[in-house]
């Protein structure tokens, strides 16, 4: 496994991407900051990344904006993302800091928007405000893990000229993962993880099972944006990633800690798929 240089020998690096309606769910949030507690104490270091695509929505139904999707992608007027920034960082990302504080962890918050953490030109233009990630600045995120403290990023991006984006969430982790060179990255979500066609879980996807589930539509929506920036991760250099149900008790202790079957477990060797429901 890679180590970060500015990281003692026996700390390994976690990136985790929390989103869905877990953050909706304040026994969840509380849960899941135990459970850092608990990986952070057995000397790993931990990332968190999060969307807040709920309270988003909510936000822009308030405003009277409707919330339109093209390949499960948000699509965002000038309006949407002023009010997407104030959600995502004066709600969601204040509401992680002072919960993880809750129990005792040291965390700091950010946006992806801050010191060009995330560099963006423009997806196509049906999409408004939406960034393409070209480049990752995260010398400010390895100063905060220097210093024990807990990033805590908030997906935004930020174009050249200094105007903040919309970016997914998911794709976000990815870029991030991979330019901190994590051991590992987990995607938080209010599913097991990714189903087949006939409603089964996946407990192991290679490359191409993933290439093939987008291929026949087998993975739809925000699952599929997800797929994407998990295949991406692989082809990347990443030797896994797992997508758990972040509403499951201590799923990341059982994952983490103890190497339990959780979830869908994604891997660069070429395997076949498990269908049988994780346990």
């Amino acid at each position: 496994m890679t180590f970060l240089k500015f990281n003692q020998a026996n700390h390994k690096l976690i990136l985790i991407k929390v989103g869905g309606s877990i953050l909706q769910d304040a026994a969840a949030i509380t849960a899941l900051c135990l459970d850092f507690k608990e990986i952070l104490a057995h000397g790993y270091q931990i990332v968190l990344v999060h969307g807040g695509s709920k309270a988003i929505n909510e936000a822009l139904k308030v405003y009277g904006i409707e919330s339109t999707f093209i390949q499960g992608l948000r699509v965002t007027s000038k309006a949407a993302i002023n009010i997407i920034e104030m959600v995502l960082c004066g709600q969601v990302n204040q509401l992680l800091i002072r919960k993880l504080n809750h129990v005792g962890i040291k965390a700091s918050g950010l946006s992806g928007a801050e010191n060009q953490l995330l560099l963006c030109d423009y997806l196509a233009s049906q999409y408004g405000f939406v960034g393409d990630i070209k480049t990752v600045n995260a010398t400010h995120i390895k100063q905060l893990l220097a210093n024990n403290l807990l990033p805590v990023i908030a997906t935004l991006g930020v174009d050249k000229e200094g105007q903040a984006v919309n970016v997914n969430g998911d794709m976000a982790a990815c870029h991030l993962a991979h330019a901190l060179a994590v051991d590992q990255l987990i995607y938080l979500t209010d599913q097991d993880g990714v189903y087949d066609s006939q409603g089964q879980l996946f407990s192991e996807l290679a490359e191409e099972d993933l290439k093939h589930l987008i291929a026949q539509s087998i993975v739809t929506d925000g699952m599929l944006v997800k797929v994407q920036a998990i295949l991406n991760s692989l082809e990347q250099g990443l030797r896994q990633i797992r997508i758990l149900n972040g509403k499951q008790q201590r799923i990341l202790t059982e994952a983490i800690l103890h190497e339990k079957k959780r979830g869908t477990l994604c891997v660069r060797t070429t395997c076949q798929p498990t269908l049988k429901k994780c346990v």
